[in-house]
């Protein structure tokens, strides 16, 4: 049976340039960065080599990445800390972020850590109202924005610029969510007015549980984890080596390749959303589809109303087609995609997200197409 890897906003397949990389690292290196003899300083030069490509990479000082466990720590250290250095009351985001930061304000809210938890108006492709941001941001209090660079489900880009801009004018201070976004759009963050991005390295084909927070030096932030020196005393644990030069190398081919991807994966996508549309009877898409709009690895279909509407996800698995899905939730129930129910998909229409990368081809999204003709037919009026 054929296989095809549809769920690259999950994650993504190591690249072989980083494996080797990382295998250098683990046969020759095991010394721990924090020794002062010769075998701890020659990591730790790994370690400090790795951090000033990144920050090379997105026009930072190597001051200011912090290495992290991934995009869910760099989050949570972020808006924990960013709002506890400053004192802030008042946290501005949106119904369709990522569970690490809705439910790290949740619960910040909860704790009595702020006061008032702010959500801005979204429209039903996910698109940010930059209006009604701005009248929150007039609050009399400074504000804590926390507001996601593409949404991980729908691909809806939020502008980066134009949030940064409005925070600066009041004085807030932004975190953006660029989990999904790292490695594939290019981040200056002399021109942008974040004070906060965040990377997961298994994103953009490179190691899991290792990513890495980007702190402005605008912000100063206490530490979220205690317990040692690491990350200049910002976050304690020994740090993982083999991540963290995977995710440079990662980070360093991804911006390498960005034009050429970029273009071959949105003809990917744009190949795929034309045969749906084009043989599956009915079928229609969630969140924002246009290019300029929309993250270009990313495509959410919306299926019609159909029988066993969820084993639709499993009825494509075991054909080998990997991707998620679900529906927006139900009335009365919690079951579903707070993302679909923020932007007020219709809960009885099944959904599935298309994720792809530079390893896909239009050959497997053939496959792909007969494959769901077969299983929407079967399940719909059936």
């Amino acid at each position: 049976m054929q296989r095809v890897y549809l769920d690259n906003a999950a994650t993504t397949p190591l690249d072989k340039e980083v494996i080797a990389e990382m295998t250098n690292v683990m046969e020759n290196f095991f010394g721990n960065p924090s020794a002062i003899h010769a075998l701890g300083r020659e990591v730790r030069t790994l370690v400090e080599k790795a951090r000033k490509t990144v920050a090379g990479i997105l026009n930072a000082a190597p001051a200011e990445i912090f290495f992290t466990s991934g995009g869910t720590e760099a989050d949570n250290m972020a808006i924990r800390c960013g709002i506890a250095a400053y004192g802030i009351r008042h946290a501005i985001t949106s119904r369709i972020e990522h569970h690490a930061v809705e439910q790290t304000l949740h619960n910040l809210l909860r704790d009595g850590v702020i006061d008032k938890l702010s959500f801005v108006n979204i429209d039903e492709k996910g698109n940010v109202d930059y209006a009604h941001l701005e009248q929150l941001l007039q609050d009399n209090e400074r504000s804590f924005v926390s507001l996601m660079h593409a949404n991980n489900e729908l691909g809806t880009l939020t502008d980066m610029e134009r949030v940064g801009e409005l925070c600066e004018t009041y004085n807030a201070i932004y975190h953006a969510d660029t989990v999904q976004t790292m490695g594939h759009y290019a981040h200056d963050v002399k021109k942008l007015k974040a004070h906060f991005l965040v990377c997961a390295a298994h994103k953009l084909h490179g190691p899991k549980g290792v990513g890495f927070l980007y702190v402005s030096n605008k912000v100063k932030i206490p530490p979220m984890i205690y317990g040692g020196a690491q990350e200049r005393n910002m976050r304690g644990g020994t740090e993982n080596v083999y991540g963290i030069v995977g995710l440079a190398k990662a980070l360093e081919i991804a911006y390498a390749e960005m034009d050429s991807h970029q273009q071959y994966i949105q003809s990917l996508k744009d190949y795929l959303k034309k045969r749906l549309q084009t043989e599956v009877p009915g079928v229609a898409f969630n969140g924002e589809v246009d290019p300029e709009k929309s993250l270009y690895t990313v495509l959410n279909v919306s299926f019609p109303e159909m029988d066993m509407a969820d084993m639709l996800l499993f009825n494509l698995d075991i054909n080998g087609i990997c991707a998620s899905g679900g529906s927006a939730c139900s009335s009365g129930s919690n079951i579903g995609s707070h993302v679909l129910t923020g932007i007020g998909a219709d809960p009885n229409r099944p959904s599935v997200r298309f994720s792809f990368s530079k390893y896909n081809t239009k050959e497997e999204l053939d496959y792909v197409v007969e494959k769901v003709k077969q299983v929407v037919r079967q399940n719909v009026n059936a």
